[in-house]
């Protein structure tokens, strides 16, 4: 059995998606890029704003689920340029707690991003 999770403290899809799905103990978050949701505006005036824009939305929803960045098992970082990396690797790192237990990850990089953002990041958790 799946549940859905979706907050207003985050972005609401631009697509035929939920923020968040658990399913068999593992909470899926689908990618946020860098929208404010008290606004709709994306947060672009630097690189590291719209990655901190990002993971606060990201937050919302793991919060909306009840879980947090230490339950995180894996991430997926989509990079437009990824001369953006050191920037975006510096502001992800610093949302989680413990510094010698990330997540498993993968940044790749893409052609394009929905409304033109240069990251988008989605998130497997686990209470397990």
């Amino acid at each position: 059995m799946k549940q859905i999770f979706n907050t207003d403290d985050a972005p609401a899809p631009i697509g035929p998606y939920s923020q968040a799905v658990k399913a068999n103990g593992f909470l899926f978050l689908s990618g946020q890029i860098a929208i404010n949701p008290q606004n709709g505006e994306l947060t672009m005036t630097s690189i590291a704003e719209e990655t901190h824009q990002v993971m606060r939305n990201i937050k919302a929803v793991l919060l909306e689920a009840s879980y947090t960045f230490g339950d995180v098992i894996k991430t997926t970082i989509f990079l437009t340029d990824m001369a953006l990396f050191n920037e975006v690797n510096e502001v992800y790192g610093s949302y989680f707690d413990s510094k010698s237990n990330f997540p498993a990850r993968e940044t790749v990089a893409v052609k394009g991003l929905p409304k033109g953002v240069n990251v988008e990041i989605s998130i497997i958790a686990s209470k397990g």
